[in-house]
């Protein structure tokens, strides 16, 4: 079944929820492919898929590193364990099975999961740091340079 973005999803981070809505309509399209059995859709999906959450989680990374929330050597640590977990999807996938309705079930769930606990632990600390970046200009620089790192 389709993710339908909803407020519970929103951190209240407007990049955060940006890259949020982005990586479900890539769960969305998966599903769309998986429907269609369509093998290369599936797998251009989940290359799509793989190298955005892989932006994304760095970019949160900086964010939070960069606010100095105390938590976020282990918030890294889930991420790294759910790249991994999702590199075995892949790999399975290259080894000619049909993963994508299990992939697809196990990152709606784990998304929704992600967002609404982990997340939004982290949501205060970075929340102020990043008004103040966006309102300091000679700081700004760094959001702005974080931003293309991330997201060419």
């Amino acid at each position: 079944m389709a993710i339908t973005w909803t407020a519970t999803l929103e951190t209240g981070i407007e990049v955060i929820d940006a890259q949020h809505r982005r990586i479900v309509d890539y769960i969305n399209e998966l599903e769309t492919a998986q429907n269609s059995h369509d093998r290369g859709a599936v797998g251009h999906v989940l290359d799509e898929l793989v190298d955005y959450t892989v932006s994304h989680f760095g970019f949160e990374e900086s964010l939070q590193e960069e606010a100095g929330y105390k938590y976020a050597k282990p918030h890294k640590r889930v991420h790294d364990l759910f790249i991994k977990r999702v590199d075995e999807y892949v790999q399975r996938y290259r080894g000619g099975e049909d993963v994508a309705a299990e992939v697809h079930a196990m990152l709606s769930n784990w998304l929704i999961n992600h967002i609404q606990h982990d997340d939004a632990d982290y949501v205060s600390a970075v929340k102020a740091n990043v008004h103040h970046l966006t309102t300091n200009h000679k700081e700004g620089g760094w959001l702005a340079r974080t931003l293309k790192r991330w997201f060419r």
